[in-house]
């Protein structure tokens, strides 16, 4: 159910709600139906299995063609009609942290700014002065790890390496370097400082997968498709991707992307 609210939204932002109601439209998508399945089974089954010990109650999933954009899986939650977990609440739109998948992009823009993944960084205990006080990031372990190569944290997942390189960036540098992967959630930039690289930022999944399938693909960037083709009640095309569709636009490098 939420992949065909969100098409109809999507029809409606173009058409009007009258049309896509009463037009007697016919819609074809991009949702592969055997991947859907797939999708929402590996959504039910991971809350049902790790739900509790974990102590999470609902998971969403999106699933997107790098090469082109289009959405071939979307689960909005585990469950639709699941009322205590708000099931009928599309998660992969709406702004959640992202937690540490984000160091990836705050890397890629140390890439950009001249670094390597051989660069050294010290991964011990820093403080970080800021206009709201000091900020000191630890490590999920607890621990420091001395000088470890860039390649070596983001294998490692460390958060004080991942804020040294956002450090270097530049947090405005780096939401500017979002916006260009795709990003519309991070506007307000006031509310932002270093703890932007640990998922102090919301983002959609949607967006968030975008971003990674920019990375699948080699740096050039795709608008995500949801719908192929739109034909009226007469079976007029009223919409065919194939004529509409536009290249992708290059926002990194090859070899940093890669």
């Amino acid at each position: 159910p939420h992949f065909v609210f969100y098409v109809k939204q999507l029809l409606e932002d173009e058409f009007g709600q009258r049309a896509v109601e009463e037009g007697g439209l016919t819609v074809i998508t991009t949702l592969d139906y055997d991947l859907q399945g797939i999708a929402q089974e590996a959504v039910t089954d991971s809350v049902a299995a790790n739900g509790e010990s974990l102590n999470f109650s609902n998971a969403a999933l999106v699933a997107i063609d790098p090469a082109n954009g289009q959405v071939l899986s979307m689960v909005g939650s585990h469950d639709y009609f699941d009322e205590e977990s708000d099931g009928a609440v599309n998660v992969t739109t709406r702004s959640r942290q992202p937690g540490s998948s984000m160091k990836p992009l705050a890397y890629t823009a140390l890439f950009e700014a001249g670094y390597t993944p051989n660069t050294v960084f010290y991964d011990v205990e820093t403080d970080f002065p800021s206009d709201v006080g000091t900020y000191h990031p630890r490590n999920y372990d607890l621990s420091e790890h001395g000088p470890v190569t860039v390649r070596k944290a983001l294998q490692g997942s460390l958060n004080i390496t991942a804020v040294k390189a956002l450090y270097m960036v530049g947090v405005s540098n780096f939401l500017d370097f979002a916006d260009r992967m795709g990003y519309t959630t991070l506007g307000d930039r006031s509310r932002f400082g270093l703890s932007v690289v640990l998922g102090g930022g919301e983002v959609t999944l949607l967006e968030h997968t975008n971003a990674y399938a920019t990375f699948a693909n080699d740096g050039v960037r795709n608008e995500t498709v949801a719908i192929m083709k739109i034909e009226d009640a007469k079976g007029e095309v009223l919409f065919d991707y194939e004529e509409e569709k536009k290249d992708g636009s290059r926002v990194l490098d090859e070899n940093i992307s890669r």
